[in-house]
């Protein structure tokens, strides 16, 4: 995917990649319970997101019936990729290194990273 989901996007992709495939309503109920969304507004972000293939859609008993048309892993990395390069100039142990410098990581969180990073030692 080279294309870099908007804010308002990526809400609506959060909540496909969790609930499945939904009608435009039931994204709206769900926007709209924690921001002043417009039912024409969601309405109009869905059929832009599914020209630009970010959802498919299928029609069931007259109602679009939308699914996401990315997959999760692969925005996250795309997004991932794009703000390493632009913000850490391309370098992910400065990322790595500004993340656990300045935020509290549990034991369990630690142990985790021990454990990708001994993964990586060990197929280079």
């Amino acid at each position: 995917m080279t294309l870099k989901p908007t804010d308002s996007e990526l809400e609506i992709l959060h909540y496909l990649w969790k609930e499945g495939p939904s009608t435009v309503r039931q994204v709206h109920e769900y926007l709209a319970a924690t921001k002043d969304a417009g039912y024409t507004t969601t309405l109009k972000l869905m059929q832009i997101m599914h020209e630009k293939g970010l959802l498919s859609r299928t029609e069931e008993a007259r109602s679009h019936i939308y699914t996401a048309g990315v997959s999760e892993e692969e925005t996250q990395q795309t997004l991932l990729d794009r703000f390493v390069e632009t913000t850490f100039r391309g370098s992910a142990a400065r990322l790595v290194m500004q993340a656990l410098g300045n935020h509290t990581t549990s034991q369990e969180e630690l142990d985790e990273i021990r454990k990708l990073l001994n993964n990586l030692e060990n197929n280079r």
